[in-house]
């Protein structure tokens, strides 16, 4: 959430820097809630003042003998008239919350300008793409010759975009989970294990909602339960409503969770495979950082996403996305695209960002440095490192053999315990 004085006192300068995302901000109608805030503000102050007078006065006549009903009768008319005008002062000020809640971060000035993914940047590329004596299949005609990935399984078992794995297929994705898991516990990351159901709250605080309520998956309970979009959720949370020491700062989190996603508004986009699916595996990355130290914390998440990669020698490409393909929360994100022989495409695999603190006014997550009374706001980001599913499908693609067999990636042969994927002996 952008800082409410900002929409105060800047709220023209403001709608131009959200006009890069493509974004309209109403400011004809937070003017006017505005000034209507402050009329109300002012008269609340006034009636409570007249109270608090009120009530001297009457306690004075009253210790004197005096008839004080006159003094009461005026004491209740102006009770009531607060009364209503603090009501009033509420309603406006949650109309004013409201709208708050659903205006996007400010962009950072190295963000390009661009309204899609089209305009994206690319900042530089790692590896080069495998040329092959044979022509390369997607990782679903793989997945089939190996008897390891069936979408047709898991549409019998639940529905469209759910898959089940088998044999060394899944073997496969559960050695890719522990290596990274284990990679990014050697950068640093403290490995944290946490629900995979969130409340609103929680999903309000990193900006999920309300902005991104029908790509979430709500459970029938006595209280609004969510399944999880992304670890990040429950693991930047675990900052929310606490006041830190600086020393407790720089913080570094990862976890290995399930993740729930409707995909609402991709009618029709990834159908094929395992890329875009309503239930997926990922490693997340989450810091919490000063605010001077933000920048350096998200060059080096990146740096950590892109380990993965290397390790398990992928090519790919590094993008910086440009305005109008940012997301809300973010002031400034890269993403990594890994190359799909199947596809002869780059396609997204980790998505870093930068969320300054956006997400941290939300979360009413501060720090105090030391000496200072006054609190201050920390700095969030967070990025997959990496999604799991997708790095599956790039590992069956680019380790592909002509003769239906997938090599084992050398990082990940002791998880392994062998060189090559072997079709499993139940046809899914």
């Amino acid at each position: 959430m952008l800082d409410p004085q900002r929409l105060r006192q800047d709220l023209e300068d403001t709608a131009v820097a959200l006009a890069r995302r493509g974004f309209k901000l109403d400011t004809e109608a937070l003017s006017s809630l505005e000034t209507e805030r402050k009329s109300l503000q002012q008269s609340v102050e006034q009636l409570q003042a007249s109270r608090n007078a009120g009530a001297k006065a009457i306690g004075k006549a009253k210790g004197k003998g005096e008839d004080a009903s006159e003094l009461m009768a005026e004491m209740e008319q102006v009770n009531q008239e607060l009364k209503t005008k603090e009501a009033t002062l509420v309603d406006v000020q949650q109309k004013i919350h409201d709208i708050a809640a659903g205006i996007p971060n400010i962009l950072s000035e190295e963000v390009p300008d661009g309204l899609s993914e089209d305009e994206n940047q690319e900042i530089n590329r790692w590896g080069t793409p495998r040329e092959f004596d044979f022509k390369p299949l997607d990782h679903v005609e793989i997945g089939e010759k190996l008897h390891g990935l069936s979408g047709t399984a898991g549409a019998a078992l639940t529905g469209a975009r759910f898959t089940v794995l088998q044999g060394d297929v899944a073997k496969l994705h559960r050695a890719l989970a522990q290596f990274m898991l284990n990679t990014q516990i050697d950068n640093g990351y403290t490995e944290m294990n946490v629900p995979t159901i969130v409340n609103n709250k929680s999903l309000y605080g990193t900006g999920n909602l309300p902005k991104f309520d029908d790509n979430l998956f709500k459970i029938q309970h006595d209280q609004p339960w969510y399944l999880t979009p992304t670890a990040e959720v429950p693991l930047t949370n675990l900052v929310a409503d606490r006041l830190l020491t600086e020393a407790d700062l720089p913080l570094s989190f990862c976890a290995h969770t399930l993740c729930y996603r409707s995909e609402a508004g991709s009618y029709g986009k990834d159908t094929r495979g395992y890329i875009r699916q309503h239930q997926f595996e990922k490693v997340e990355l989450v810091h919490v950082c000063k605010p001077e130290d933000s920048e350096e914390t998200h060059q080096r998440l990146v740096s950590h996403a892109e380990m993965i990669l290397q390790k398990l020698e992928l090519p790919y490409r590094k993008m910086l996305l440009c305005a109008g393909d940012t997301g809300a929360g973010s002031q400034k994100t890269y993403d990594l695209e890994v190359w799909l022989p199947g596809q002869s495409a780059y396609r997204e695999i980790s998505s870093c960002s930068n969320f300054g603190d956006f997400q941290a006014r939300r979360m009413g997550a501060r720090f105090r440095r030391e000496g200072v009374k006054k609190p201050e706001l920390v700095h969030t980001l967070n990025g997959s490192g990496l999604a799991v599913g997708r790095t599956l499908v790039a590992v069956l693609e680019n380790y592909q053999e002509a003769d239906g067999r997938v090599r084992v990636p050398e990082a990940l042969v002791g998880f392994m315990g062998k060189t090559h994927i072997e079709p499993a002996g139940f046809k899914l």
